[in-house]
């Protein structure tokens, strides 16, 4: 398994929440590096989160400067797209 290694990632997250777990292992099981910035922790987060997205919701992704929210509420993560988006390539895929 690949991935853009050059993009910047920061995942906007919550502690008690549980897509933000998801979300953090997925990225953790391809070996991505990401900054996390925990809502509830870190000034301001929350307040940004609500200005960018109009919701406080997480997580959220934010890929060289675009933010994505990486589940869909009621379906969960969104693999496929996040991997896509991340440029994620099995390598073994095309064998």
């Amino acid at each position: 398994m690949s991935y853009n290694r050059n993009m910047k990632l920061i995942v906007y997250s919550a502690w008690w929440c549980p897509d933000s777990r998801v979300a953090k292992q997925f990225l953790d099981k391809h070996s991505i590096s990401y900054t996390e910035i925990d809502i509830d922790k870190t000034p301001g987060a929350a307040e940004e989160v609500i200005r960018q997205t109009g919701k406080r919701a997480v997580p959220q992704f934010v890929i060289d400067g675009r933010w994505v929210q990486p589940y869909r509420p009621g379906e969960g993560f969104l693999y496929e797209e996040m991997s896509e988006l991340l440029g994620i390539v099995d390598e073994g895929a095309h064998l």
